[in-house]
This record gives structure tokens, C-alpha cells and sequence, in this order.
């Protein structure tokens, strides 16, 4: 469309395209007493009515055409709101997702300016609920490039930047060649007037002689086709001229030495006509071995499939010859995003259609800028089911940070760089001091706070702390763990593995027999696999565990107890069984408060039944001192309810620190019974919590106790 059909576009012709009954009747009218009355609009009249135009073109629906026309009233959602007018579900998403098609250009402006252009189209990307969403905004950019000549030339330059580095790439790389070739050439004009003219100026003086000479290659190759009974249609393309530049510089040669300036396409009906329509060009000119291309049985990365060849056709000039099948240049035009159902004895399926929208996603991971000619490397398992398993955060400067779904500030301190992570001390979300181990949503804000000195801790390399989701941030903590010697190494393992143990009831137990689990020579071996968080502390406590429950031997019945013949308990009974005794009553002792988990013995009281205790509990250790008869073995059973326990937190005062608590406590999903505060003694500004919750198991307990332990100012959390 000319410059001065643009211009004389009006809201009348804007609305005149879209489709009848595409917009509710109340939201129709709404709209147009919202434009009468002179609303605020994100573009003029004649931009709207070309995004429409461009959308139809693409086959877009009814939906895409009604969401694009009302999010060009601004604030449309509140406005609506406020004359109590419906939006529909369906179009809320695909203004929604415009919205956040606005925040990624907002941040390229503000912030981006093309140093992450391959970030922020990932961005747009995650944000977008509804892929429907990124037609319309490539189509109203080529709109607004159209219309870029009314602008200040620094505004110019701007809006094509910003097409250079996300809309044009984000076109070829979906297939919509109709509107990446505009995109381009806009873009090139603006930014590069000096090349554009010079290639322009060029062709321009050989157009008409170019344009005769297609006129009687077609009617050759009209004529050759349709002697061998071949139905194809066959026409001329020019080659833009932002290609043509490209090609230029990646090639080192000046336009002359260029084949593809003049260039045929021949339409067929299917695979093996378009092999036969290739012999028969070849059969006519003489071939250039050297500028064959079959992309036929190797597409490009984004689906497009064509055969591509050079010859030297009549008066010795080059020429390319494009040859396709119907349906293959109805994608090549209009793309994977365009709705259309090519019919070749029958119509596709949704379903087929599903996975090419899905596909778009695939096509965006994908580093390499494959805007020129497709160069990204192949993608594998494009058919297979996609799952968006990326967050997309930024930085307080705008860059983008790529990180696994579950990824961390701490995995996003160390995405950075491996010496902001092992610096990180806190960090601040959206604004927001937050715990290393939150975990970040695409679109959030993260500044990282650092101290001087780099001190990792060893506990980060813990799965079950939640300090790390992504393998990469581990193996930078591990190698920096990996640089100490072997000394500090081992003073760090046996304290982490001491304070898990002691948890555990088994500080001074025997390491040697597990030593093979683990593959470890020597127990310093194990110590420093601990250190460099290869094996976790709680693996090796339930290693011990596992060892001592298989080596315990049912005993028989004390004297003292019923004559009655007593059958062993069965597993799962009761949530603790007794080896060797029948209906005792078996209780959890409130001294020691033994979890399901932990090791356990049982000591039989006069009057309550048995007492379960942990083996370390200075209450018991007395008992059994004085009549070791009583003491009995007993283990846990499947039936277990929660059980109740006393937790200590030492940390520094600070604002915030108890909802910090309660709030991790809640998303552990630990039941709070009680909570006490008291300061510390000695006036240093330290405080201690008390607090009483219940826990379904000691695994829980470790859990929590670790995850307390990460937040901010917090020095230690024990079982009290």
C-alpha cells in the first residue's frame, strides 16, 4: 500500500475491516462512543485500518481483528470497566498479552536498546498466554514503519531499532516472510539511508530492463511446463533490498557478482512434480552446481521448505529459480502464526495447526540470529508436546536473564556472573527484600545485593535448602569449593555432617559401613564429598539409619509382661509397633520428642505404657541406666499423624524477620502452635524464636530447619 493510501486512511476504514458481529454488541457500541468522543488512541486512524488490512491478510480471525481494534483505545479494560461493559475472557487474554508486548518495547527503549535484542524476544515470548498475540504485534509495527515518515528523525530511528533487533528476527523466525521482508527494508531505510539509497539507487537503474527480462524467462518456462502436461503457475519476484545488502556483506561481493537478483517461482501440486520442474529447468539453462539448494528434504530451521537453483539463462544473465508446492509457499507467505487450512483433499486439522502454534515457542530458544538466511542450527523433537520450562526475569538495567522454571535469585545472581553469586548476601524482588531461595516468575525485577569478599556456603550445594535450582549455579559453587585444599575441606564436611547427624541421634556413629554407598576410600574421602555438596549430609544420616534398622533383631518377651503369647506387630500398625509385643500402649516421650524418621528405642514405664524416646535423650540414658530390662525395641509404622516439636531460631533483629518465618513455615506446609519471641541476652541486637509447630516426619524437620537457616540475618535454627 503507497504512503498516501496509508495516510488517508480514517477510523471509519478502520473499523469498516473488521469482520460483522466480531465485537459483542454492547463492547461495539461502547467503542464507538469511546472513538466519537475523542478518546486517547495508541496510533492514528490510518495505522489502525493498515494493522487490520495486514492481519486479513495473514487470515487472522475475528478474535485477533476485535482484540487489536480495542486495544487501540487506551486503558480499553478500565473504560469498560467503568461503563459497566463485559470484555470477554478470550479477548482479555489477547489484550493482556498486548499489554505485555508493550513492557517488552518499554524496556528496549528504556533500558535494552538492542544489547539483549535475543532476551527480549524470549521475554515476549513467555509473557504472551495467547501466541495469537504475535501476529497483531508484528503487523502493527510494520503499520507504524510505514507511517514512520511523520515522525522526528530520532524517533524514526528508534522505532527501527526496535523493529531491527525483535520484530523483523521474530518474523523470520516464524515463517511470516510477507511481513519480515517490509520490516527489513523499513528498518534498513531508516537506519542505514546512505547503503539503502546506494542499492536502490542500482536496481533502480536497471529495473525496467530486469523486469522485461522476467517477463520473457516466465513465458519460456510457462511454455516448457505446460508441453511436459505440468500445471504450475509460475511469476517473478524482485529481491529486497535489505537481502540484497546482506548478502553483499556476508559474501564480500559487489551486486553484480549476486545470481538471485532476478528470480522465478514455479508453483506445484506436490513433492515429486517439483523434482521433475527442477530437471526441466536445468534440461533448459545451464545450472551453477555451486547455488543449489534443496530445502525440500532439509528445512531450514523454521520450517521453510523449498528447492533452490542458479542458471544462466538467455543473454548469458543469472537467474534463481524457485520451486515449491502450493502448500509449502502458502506457509512460506504466511507462516507457522497465520490461521489458515491449506486444502489438498481435505482440510488440516486443528490439531496439525496446534502443534505449529506450540512450535513458535521451540523456534525462540534457539541463540543463534537466524535473520538472514536461516542459519540457526536444526531443532530436534519440534513434534513432540512443548512445555514453556524457562523464567524470563530482568535487572535493575533492563538485560534479560534466562533461567530453568524454579530458578532462584541465587541461581539469578549466579546466571550474571559466577563472582555475583559467590558475593551475594540478598537480594530485592519487584522492590522487595525476599530469601535466596525464592523463586522467581517471568517479568520480575531482581537487584542483587553483594558484599565485598566472595564466601559461598557450602549448604547452597543442598538440594533440600532450595538455595539452587539450576545446575549450572552448583557447579560454580562446587568449583570454587573445589579450589580450597583438601584441609578446610574436611573441617567444613564434618561440621555440616555432625550438625545433620546430631539432629539424627547419631553423631558418633560409625561411618566405616556406609563408606561403599557412597564410594569413598577413606571417611575424609566421604567428608570432602560432603564439603563439595557431591553427597548430602541427610544421605548419609539415612544411610546409617537404613544400617541400623536392618541389623536389629527381635527380642524376646520380658518376664515381667502378660503371660498371654504375644504375636508380633504387624508393619504399619499403629505409628509405633513394638518388636515382640502385642496391644502396649506406645507413646512419644516430651523430652526428647522423636519425629517418624529418626532412630528410636522404647523404655517400658510402670504405669503409661511404652515411653518412645530417641536414643541420644539424656531422660532416657538415665532410665536405662538404672533397669535396662525395660528398655525395649521399637520402630516407626506407616500410620503416622503429625508430631508436635520445638524449634530454636537465634538471628539478629531486623524488620520483617517474623513474617519472614511464618511465612516460609506456611510454604512448607508446617502447622504453627505457638510463637514467642525474647531478645538474647548481652543487648547485641539478637533475638530468639521460639517456636512450637507439628511436622509430619523428620524429614520435614530438616527441611525447615534448613530453610530457616537461609533467611536473611538468621545465625542458627536447632530443635529445641
Amino acid at each position: 500500500m503507497s504512503v498516501a493510501a496509508i495516510a488517508n486512511l480514517s477510523w471509519n476504514d478502520a473499523l469498516a475491516r473488521l469482520p460483522k458481529d466480531a465485537l459483542p454488541a454492547p463492547l461495539a457500541a461502547f467503542w464507538h462512543d469511546r472513538a466519537d468522543a475523542g478518546a486517547p488512541m495508541r496510533d492514528r486512524a490510518d495505522v489502525l485500518a493498515d494493522t487490520l488490512s495486514i492481519l486479513a491478510s495473514l487470515n487472522a480471525d475475528a478474535e485477533v481483528l476485535a482484540a487489536t481494534l480495542l486495544d487501540a483505545l487506551v486503558d480499553v479494560e478500565t473504560l469498560a470497566a467503568e461503563a459497566q461493559v463485559e470484555v470477554p475472557e478470550r479477548l482479555h487474554v489477547l489484550l493482556e498479552g498486548q499489554r505485555a508486548a508493550s513492557r517488552v518495547w518499554a524496556l528496549h527503549r528504556d533500558h535494552g536498546g538492542g544489547r539483549n535484542p535475543e532476551g527480549m524476544r524470549r521475554l515476549l515470548l513467555a509473557l504472551v498466554r495467547d501466541l495469537r498475540v504475535v501476529p497483531i504485534v508484528l503487523s502493527r509495527q510494520l503499520s507504524r514503519m510505514r507511517a514512520a515518515w511523520r515522525l522526528p528523525v530520532e524517533e524514526q530511528r528508534a522505532l527501527a531499532r526496535m523493529t531491527r533487533d525483535i520484530h523483523a528476527p521474530l518474523a523470520n523466525r516464524l515463517g511470516i516472510w510477507q511481513l519480515k521482508w517490509e520490516l527489513e527494508d523499513l528498518a534498513f531505510r531508516v537506519l542505514q539511508p546512505e547503503d539503502y539509497l546506494r542499492i536502490a539507487q542500482s536496481l533502480d537503474d536497471d529495473r525496467s530492463g530486469r523486469e522485461r527480462y522476467i517477463d520473457t524467462v516466465l513465458e519460456l518456462l510457462r511454455r516448457a511446463v505446460a508441453e511436459q502436461g505440468i500445471e504450475a503457475d509460475v511469476a517473478g519476484r524482485p529481491k529486497h533490498i535489505y537481502s540484497i545488502w546482506r548478502k553483499m556483506q556476508r559474501k564480500a561481493l559487489p551486486i553484480e557478482e549476486l545470481y538471485d537478483l532476478r528470480a522465478l517461482r514455479v508453483l506445484v501440486e506436490d513433492i515429486p512434480t517439483c523434482y521433475a520442474v527442477l530437471g526441466l529447468v536445468h534440461a533448459l539453462w545451464v545450472p551453477i552446481p555451486s547455488e543449489f539448494d534443496d530445502y525440500v528434504a532439509r528445512p531450514k530451521p523454521n520450517g521453510y521448505r523449498s528447492l533452490h537453483t542458479a542458471v544462466i539463462g538467455p543473454a548469458g544473465k543469472t537467474l534463481e529459480v524457485q520451486i515449491r508446492t502450493r502448500e509449502m509457499h502458502a506457509q512460506s507467505e504466511l507462516g507457522v502464526a497465520a490461521h489458515w487450512r491449506y486444502k489438498e483433499g481435505g482440510s488440516a486439522g486443528g490439531a496439525t495447526m496446534d502443534k505449529r502454534i506450540a512450535w513458535m515457542r521451540k523456534l525462540l530458544e534457539q541463540a543463534a540470529d537466524a535473520a538472514g538466511e536461516g542459519e540457526a542450527a536444526p531443532l530436534h523433537g519440534i513434534d513432540s508436546d512443548l512445555v514453556e520450562d524457562r523464567v524470563y526475569a530482568l535487572t535493575p538495567k533492563g538485560e534479560v536473564i534466562d533461567l530453568p522454571q524454579g530458578g532462584t535469585v541465587l541461581d539469578f545472581a549466579y546466571a550474571i556472573h559466577s563472582m555475583v553469586g559467590h558475593r551475594c548476601r540478598g537480594a530485592k524482588v519487584d522492590g522487595r527484600i525476599v530469601p535466596l531461595t525464592q523463586a522467581l516468575r517471568t517479568g520480575q525485577r531482581v537487584e542483587i545485593l553483594t558484599g565485598k569478599t566472595a564466601e559461598p556456603r557450602r549448604d547452597w550445594l543442598q538440594p533440600s535448602a532450595g538455595f539452587l535450582a539450576s545446575s549450572r549455579s552448583r557447579d560454580k559453587v562446587r568449583a570454587w569449593f573445589n579450589k580450597l585444599d583438601r584441609a578446610q575441606n574436611l573441617r567444613e564436611g564434618r561440621e555440616l555432617l555432625d550438625r545433620d547427624l546430631r539432629r539424627m541421634g547419631l553423631l558418633h556413629a560409625d561411618l566405616a559401613p556406609v563408606l561403599g554407598k557412597f564410594n569413598a576410600q577413606t571417611e575424609d574421602d566421604l567428608l570432602v564429598l560432603v564439603a563439595l555438596g557431591d553427597v548430602g549430609p541427610n544421605q548419609v544420616g539415612r544411610a546409617l539409619l537404613d544400617l541400623e534398622k536392618a541389623a536389629q533383631e527381635p527380642e524376646p518377651p520380658l518376664p515381667a509382661l502378660p503371660a498371654k503369647p504375644a504375636a508380633p506387630a504387624l508393619p504399619g500398625a499403629g505409628a509405633v509397633t513394638v518388636q515382640g509385643v502385642d496391644n502396649l500402649l506406645a507413646q512419644v516421650a516430651r523430652c526428647c520428642q522423636p519425629l517418624p524418621g529418626e532412630a528410636i528405642v522404647g523404655y517400658l514405664t510402670r504405669a503409661r505404657g511404652v515411653s518412645v524416646h530417641r536414643p541420644d535423650c539424656a531422660a532416657f540414658l538415665r532410665l536405662a541406666a538404672k533397669e535396662p530390662a525395660r528398655v525395649l525395641p521399637v520402630e516407626w509404622g506407616t500410620r503416622r499423624s503429625g508430631q508436635d516439636v520445638a524449634v530454636r531460631v537465634d538471628a539478629v533483629d531486623r524488620k520483617w524477620l517474623l513474617k519472614d518465618i511464618t511465612t516460609l513455615v506456611a510454604q512448607l506446609g508446617v502447622h504453627v502452635l505457638a510463637l514467642r519471641t525474647e531478645p538474647m541476652r548481652g543487648g547485641s541486637g539478637r533475638v530468639r524464636v521460639q517456636l512450637q509447630a507439628r511436622v509430619s516426619d523428620y524429614e520435614q524437620l530438616g527441611l525447615l530447619l534448613a530453610r530457616l537457616e537461609s533467611l536473611p540475618g538468621v545465625e542458627a535454627a536447632r530443635r529445641a
